[in-house]
């Protein structure tokens, strides 16, 4: 991922320095494991952890130069750990071991780790969407449907159900921190051929993860719901965003994201105050639902195994985690700082003459006798007339002799209190939610 939307602890999950810290550290496991069963001497066991290299840049490195000849990433590891540690002992790293034991548990490992960061993001994320929606509980605006006036709501209930959506969205990466919560230390096909099954359970305890069934590689359904669980925060993410750019046109303007002193809107047009954020989220919510597929392709491989999948997850597997937590991030700060202008979502509803009540009075003129088509074509014209015109809806029903419905329907149908009267519950089933945190 390109450093412009790369955080750091993110970043550190998936880092060489950090893949190969996991891989030596699953190799010493191993090699201990191996203690218990007689295999290896308590000695050498004991030299490889105390002579095991430092892994660093330096390391890094080490190995890449090393697989210029061998051709092979684990093979170059193997031997650049096995150096450092010295024969004999150095001998009995990798003992039984394939390179996919290695390095399918190194991933399910770092994909655990990032679905922890994700949770906590999303945990921040849940904390300011449900404070926003209380904090504008009652602040009124239109519903629109089609992009065209509808109903009123609140913005407060339309906060409300992002945050429903994003704690659906926890529940989705709890369940992916499950399933890849995995190991398998079990050869080249899956078969314990020439390791002892204990082996993969001392390092599954040790590393905090489940051993399962496999052949030469943990079945990639996993892998894929991980990245599902990353392009639903996109989606998710996409869904608010949009929103927001919307609010923000000019001829809206309901909200505004935040604006830094010293800021610059375009390069060209000093008066700008674009929707720079919800642009970019939407733009990498793209890019999150493409790894998905390419996840997807990934779950069919050859017989017990072959390597198309494994250029793919170096890609797709370390981006998604990034880049769903970078959009998790960047919408939280978004929110923190949004502008809302309650005056210009009233002025908008108002927008329309009236319009926006035209469901009630449809009900009032059918509860007072008329038949639901007459009362329709009725409400329908009237509506035409007060849009074409430029005038008040309510006006021209009361001028109309076909409305013989006492002023108290017409009051009650034109009653904004009434209509949002309700809007409340969304917010109401946050609740259960708390502040955002488990």
């Amino acid at each position: 991922m390109i450093p412009r939307y790369t955080m750091p602890e993110m970043a550190a999950v998936f880092s060489d320095v950090a893949r190969f810290r996991r891989y030596l550290e699953i190799e010493l496991l191993a090699t201990e494991a191996h203690v218990a069963l007689g295999v290896v001497p308590t000695a050498d066991a004991e030299r490889c952890r105390v002579n095991a290299p430092v892994v660093d840049e330096a390391f890094v490195q080490a190995v890449e130069e090393r697989e210029r000849i061998t051709d092979h990433d684990v093979a170059a590891f193997v031997d650049v750990v096995q150096a450092a540690i010295g024969q004999p002992a150095g001998a009995w790293i990798h003992y039984g071991l394939t390179s996919s034991d290695v390095v399918d548990t190194a991933w399910c490992w770092m994909m655990t780790d990032a679905c922890d960061l994700l949770l906590e993001a999303a945990d921040g994320l849940v904390g300011t969407l449900v404070r926003l929606a209380r904090e504008h509980r009652h602040t009124v605006m239109i519903g629109r449907t089609h992009g065209i006036h509808a109903e009123p709501t609140t913005f407060g209930a339309k906060v409300a159900l992002w945050a429903l959506q994003v704690d659906r969205d926890r529940a989705r990466l709890r369940a992916a921190r499950d399933t890849v919560a995995v190991c398998k230390l079990s050869g080249a096909v899956g078969t314990y051929s020439n390791i002892d099954p204990s082996v993969e359970a001392h390092v599954a305890a040790a590393l905090g993860l489940r051993p399962v069934p496999a052949t030469q590689v943990i079945a990639r359904d996993r892998h894929a719901e991980f990245l599902y669980a990353c392009a639903s925060v996109g989606a998710t993410m996409e869904l608010i965003a949009v929103e927001l750019r919307h609010l923000q046109r000019t001829e809206v303007g309901e909200v505004q994201e935040g604006f830094k002193a010293g800021q610059k809107g375009s390069s060209a047009m000093p008066h700008k105050r674009n929707p720079i954020s919800a642009e970019t989220i939407s733009g990498l919510s793209r890019v999150l639902r493409g790894n998905l597929l390419a996840g997807l392709q990934d779950v069919a491989l050859w017989h017990e195994r072959d390597i198309s999948h494994s250029s793919v997850e170096r890609v797709v597997l370390p981006d998604s985690a990034l880049l769903a937590y970078y959009v998790l991030r960047r919408m939280t700060r978004l929110l923190d700082g949004l502008r809302v202008f309650p005056q210009r979502m009233i002025d908008n509803l108002w927008a329309s003459h009236g319009l926006v009540f035209s469901q009630p009075v449809l009900l009032g003129l059918v509860q007072a006798g008329l038949s639901r088509d007459d009362a329709y074509r009725i409400v329908q014209e009237n509506a035409a007339r007060a849009w074409d015109e430029r005038r008040s809806f309510r006006e021209l029903l009361e001028a109309d002799p076909r409305v013989t419905v006492p002023s108290g329907v017409l009051d009650e149908a034109f009653d904004l209190a009434r209509s949002v009267r309700h809007a409340g519950r969304g917010v109401d089933a946050l609740d259960a939610l708390g502040s955002g945190s488990e």
